[in-house]
């Protein structure tokens, strides 16, 4: 009798799902192929056919999306308990969870912040402004998203800010040379500055746990097999870290589409699929090419794009909907007569359709986000609503970061960049100045500038003017309150509404009054997150392993609060308008989605491909991810002039 979980899986599917455990295997899957539901299937038959433990297995996803949808699907084949005990997340949350259990090990300290993008930035420039003048010698303006780019890439690759010079003449006036020197120094700056403030950033997040499971094998030796989804898309530290935590038993699974690989400029490297098959050389090879999402019109098409790349490696994709509309290319003398093509055919389309379809059911995929406007401006004349996906994220709103700073300091004492935020907000009368005589007196007595206004209200530095210890005042007592309740392991949905009590921040927020209600309900969301994550043991962020050391911050629901807040970049306050809605995005956001009807407008020479685009292949898979986003109905359109 056929388990019920495989009921319904075409052949190569079950191929896949119950080839042998002991085996690497390579799932190459189109789009619309029903990978996931491969993956959910395999990960269920190795625990029920295999009996091989759920804490055993590790399945990692690129956004915490996809190991939501991925938990949700196996717990309801084999319940919470036994999902639950699967370490399952992305990279980043894996690596986190592990470093802060061997904190020691990884050569930090367990109460380590993890520092967002804008934190980044903002140590980033500092450095910048010293290098400007001999940035200037070669025209070079000082850029924070270049440097931003240069060192995460280089971090992706394994390379330490030595590295980067290893084969660079000293003395070479090269403009590229006198870059990369600044680079490395900036780079080697910013480590600097993070270790300061026991912070680490995303990368170095990868690059610790890479570091822990090599040196250390004996902290994965509990993974018994590893399956990674989306394995196109993983860079040289992602690789690697898949290679050290399955180096016990070498059983992986992986699912890919080297035809969907299209984070180059993420340092994400296509040939990991073909490294695979070096470094695992018994590897088997599943293909699934039945579409069961686009019409074959709209499969072929979209084949057809990425045919062109010789080097590709061969596919032949099939659809179970073998009729449909052919794709249709239009041509328009500009952007504006585009974008009000794009607006009167989705009213055509929803006419025709006899209301069958509404604008939930159509997206506008755009190459860049720069493109949206004049389109944006032609469905706003038809009066057609429409949201641009991956507006302002809920953990990058200045009263979620407000907060999460304070929550940051109680935990993190050290954490500069939470410190600096917050402690003038909400207004103490601490100007500028005074933080950096702080940040100053701080680096003189090798502490913190936490440590130093707590000795400033004690009464301990003597040179101190009586104003300012009254004004810290408040600001100590809240921090100390905050972390004696954190350290008794109260609850962070009850230490929320504590602080904004102490400080008196609903109050604050008052003065923002044209949005005041908005922000106000951030903050409310905050706190149902923070209830949430206490009832959610699958983020547990020790993933069911023991207590470690003496810290009496260690496993306090605070701590579990942070490192899930930090690393929920999917997680966005749910809005309260259901108005269906066209959505408008880039082609790299979509990926993963599906619509009936896709318009991708702006296909022409300087935008598909880009006018700097150094990989075209990347460009042709570009372009196919957003072509085989569409059901039913592709319009693909440009302009002669923009």
């Amino acid at each position: 009798m056929v388990a019920t979980y495989l009921a319904g899986l075409n052949t190569a599917q079950l191929q896949a799902v119950e080839h042998p455990a002991h085996v690497p295997l390579q799932i190459l899957a189109g789009p619309g192929s029903g990978k996931t539901r491969v993956l959910t299937c395999r990960i269920v038959h190795l625990i029920l056919h295999h009996g091989m433990q759920p804490s055993s297995l590790c399945a990692v996803t690129f956004t915490n999306k996809a190991a939501g949808e991925m938990r949700t699907r196996i717990t309801k084949l084999i319940g919470q308990g036994k999902t639950d005990q699967i370490k399952m997340g992305t990279f980043h949350a894996l690596c986190a969870k592990f470093i802060r259990r061997h904190a020691g090990k990884a050569g930090v300290r367990g109460n380590f912040t993890i520092c967002d993008a804008d934190e980044s930035k903002k140590i980033l420039k500092k450095s910048l402004k010293r290098y400007a003048e001999e940035l200037g010698t070669i025209e070079m303006v000082p850029d924070v998203n270049f440097m931003v780019g240069k060192i995460s890439k280089a971090k992706a690759q394994g390379l330490s800010p030595r590295d980067l010079i290893r084969d660079i003449n000293p003395e070479s006036l090269h403009p590229k040379d006198i870059v990369t020197r600044i680079v490395s120094k900036i780079y080697e700056e910013y480590q600097r500055t993070l270790a300061q403030n026991n912070s680490l950033d995303f990368d170095d997040l990868l690059v610790k746990g890479v570091h822990l499971f090599r040196d250390y094998p004996e902290v994965a030796a509990w993974c018994k097999h590893i399956l990674v989804d989306e394995f196109q898309d993983t860079n040289t530290i992602q690789y690697q870290l898949m290679k050290y935590i399955a180096a016990a038993n070498n059983c992986v699974t992986i699912v890919g589409d080297p035809d969907q690989s299209i984070y180059g400029w993420r340092s994400a490297e296509v040939e990991n699929i073909r490294r695979m098959k070096h470094d695992f050389p018994s590897v088997a090879c599943v293909l699934l090419e039945q579409n069961y999402r686009s019409t074959g019109a709209i499969l072929a098409a979209s084949v057809a794009i990425v045919a062109e790349d010789k080097d590709r490696l061969p596919k032949t994709l099939f659809t179970t909907h073998p009729t449909g509309p052919l794709p249709l290319l239009h041509q328009f003398e500009n952007g504006r007569d585009e974008g009000q093509f794009i607006a009167l055919e989705v009213k055509r389309i929803i006419a025709y359709t006899g209301g069958m379809l509404n604008h939930n059911d159509f997206a506008i995929l755009l190459r860049y986000n720069s493109l949206s406007r004049t389109i944006e401006r032609e469905l706003q004349k038809e009066r057609i609503p429409h949201k641009v996906l991956g507006g302002r994220k809920f953990f990058e709103r200045m009263e979620i970061k407000d907060l999460l700073a304070y929550l940051q300091l109680v935990d993190n004492p050290e954490y500069v960049p939470a410190f600096v935020r917050i402690i003038n907000v909400p207004p103490r009368s601490i100007g500028a100045k005074t933080v950096e005589q702080i940040l100053a007196k701080a680096k003189q007595m090798k502490i913190s500038p936490m440590e130093v206004v707590i000795r400033i209200h004690e009464g301990k530095i003597p040179d101190t003017k009586p104003p300012l210890k009254r004004k810290v005042t408040d600001f100590v007592d809240a921090i100390r309150l905050l972390r004696e309740r954190a350290e008794q392991h109260c609850s962070t949905s009850i230490l929320i509404p504590k602080l904004i009590q102490s400080i008196d921040y609903e109050e604050y927020l008052k003065k923002y009054d044209k949005d005041f209600e908005e922000r106000w309900m951030n903050v409310e969301e905050l706190m149902n997150f923070a209830a949430e994550t206490e009832t959610q043991p699958a983020h547990n962020v020790h993933m069911g392993l023991p207590p470690v050391g003496d810290d009496p911050m260690d496993d306090t629901p605070l701590r579990t609060f942070l490192q899930t807040s930090m690393l929920s970049t999917d997680s966005d306050a749910a809005e309260d308008d259901k108005t269906p809605k066209i959505t408008i995005a880039t082609c790299h956001a979509a990926k993963g989605l599906e619509w009936p009807v896709v318009f991708v407008p702006s296909v022409e020479s300087g935008v598909f491909p880009a006018a700097r685009a150094e990989d075209i292949e990347e460009e042709r898979r570009l372009l196919y991810v957003a072509c085989t986003r569409a059901q039913n109905y592709l319009s693909i359109t440009h302009a002669q002039s923009r």
